[in-house]
């Protein structure tokens, strides 16, 4: 070896005992854990469009107040929000809020329907 090898090989030697060495840390995520995530998300989606004034607007001129909206997203089942959230992404992407409002609507109307809320006065439980 060279002189020049030698230097740069002592140097690169030296070089990684000066780097600092982190810790790494593992731990199992269960399903849980993951689950309780994409609900979390997937309620936040929602609420978020309902955030939008297009939406105030249109559910006010549906009759129907926002508060009572999301007091109804809340109480949804994680089946009823994970419909919701695929009907949403199937929409295409850019698309305007009146297809999300839209489904959104329906799903009420249907739960109102059943006779699980009583959003809409106009709709009558089938009993």
């Amino acid at each position: 070896m060279s002189i020049f090898q030698r230097i740069i090989a002592i140097t690169l030697s030296l070089s990684l005992f000066m780097l600092p060495i982190g810790v790494a840390q593992s731990a199992i995520i269960g399903n849980a854990q993951l689950i309780d995530q994409a609900r979390g998300h997937e309620r936040a989606v929602l609420l978020e469009a309902l955030e939008r004034e297009q939406v105030h607007q249109y559910l006010t001129s549906l009759g129907a107040d926002a508060e009572q909206v999301k007091a109804r997203l809340a109480q949804m089942t994680d089946q009823e929000i994970a419909t919701l959230s695929q009907r949403l992404g199937d929409l295409p992407a850019g698309g305007d809020a009146l297809g999300v409002i839209l489904v959104v609507f329906i799903v009420f109307v249907v739960t109102d329907a059943i006779g699980a809320t009583d959003i809409f006065p106009f709709v009558h439980p089938v009993r």
